[in-house]
């Protein structure tokens, strides 16, 4: 059973307050993208699941991928028989793209399908959120309000689907830790639950990321990144998440002139 592992990109984000268990509280829009990785899945003799991958290399054991951790947790309530598991990587790693959470929450649906476990979606969310804070929106992979941890979804009506959209990831790693070190928890300047009442000629001034002005200070090249694609024509551009990779929103894909040929550039659609 394959599944494709599709990415997200933040349409804003805002860090709200630092809670008393360390994590911090965002407003953020989720939307999906077509960028995807391919995930595998086949009954296989005996117990327990084995697990290879392709394409772009990831650092860490195989115990610590989310799609054997999916298979860990479901095994703790279900009896699950062997699995043969393999991943196309195609997703950058670390790029505020989602693309490990994507992968362990569709794990978790192939597993729910491979083995007629007959989960829910709100049971598939609820597992998806002991895999990690972003997991849980990749279950019905549709836009959405997030706040909390990012595990809190609201469904949100906005008319991007479609949309072209380029995604662009540097040759530069953002520190998590460092992303938030910066940060000094504020409201949100907006509420974005109603952005699609805002004129789209206000977006890029109004719909910002908290995390850009630490990340911009520490890695030029990024806001570099950001201002090109908007000189480039796009009418909307900004970083994702954490970083380091950012997007942008183009009527049509167009020949991108100024951006350096050796970073990972992706033209898809918001699905």
């Amino acid at each position: 059973m394959i599944a494709f592992a599709n990415a997200k990109i933040n349409l804003g984000l805002f860090v709200t307050e630092r809670r008393p268990d360390g994590y911090h509280n965002l407003e953020s829009v989720f939307l999906p993208v077509s960028l995807c990785d391919v995930v595998e899945a086949v009954k296989s003799e005996g117990d327990g699941v084995s697990f290879s991958t392709q394409g772009r290399p990831i650092d860490g054991d195989v115990e610590s991928n989310l799609c054997v951790k999916a298979y860990r947790l479901l095994s703790r309530d279900f009896k699950l028989g062997g699995v043969e598991a393999t991943m196309l990587k195609n997703v950058p790693i670390g790029a505020g793209l989602g693309g490990g959470s994507s992968d362990g929450s569709h794990m978790l649906k192939i597993l729910n399908s491979l083995f007629e476990l007959n989960l829910s979606s709100q049971q598939l969310r609820d597992y998806a959120a002991e895999l990690g804070s972003d997991c849980p929106f990749f279950i019905d992979n549709k836009p959405c309000f997030v706040h909390g941890r990012g595990e809190l979804l609201e469904p949100i009506d906005l008319p991007l689907q479609g949309q072209h959209v380029v995604i662009i990831h540097p040759a530069i790693h953002v520190n998590t830790a460092e992303a938030y070190g910066g940060i000094s928890p504020r409201a949100a300047s907006i509420d974005l639950r109603q952005l699609k009442n805002l004129p789209r000629e206000q977006w890029q001034q109004q719909v910002t990321n908290d995390f850009e002005e630490t990340v911009f200070k520490n890695h030029p090249a990024i806001e570099s990144l950001v201002q090109a694609l908007l000189l480039e024509g796009a009418w909307y551009a900004h970083m994702s998440g954490s970083g380091s990779a950012v997007f942008g929103f183009f009527e049509a894909p167009t020949e991108l002139k100024s951006i350096d040929s050796t970073y990972f550039v992706h033209w898809g659609k918001v699905l």
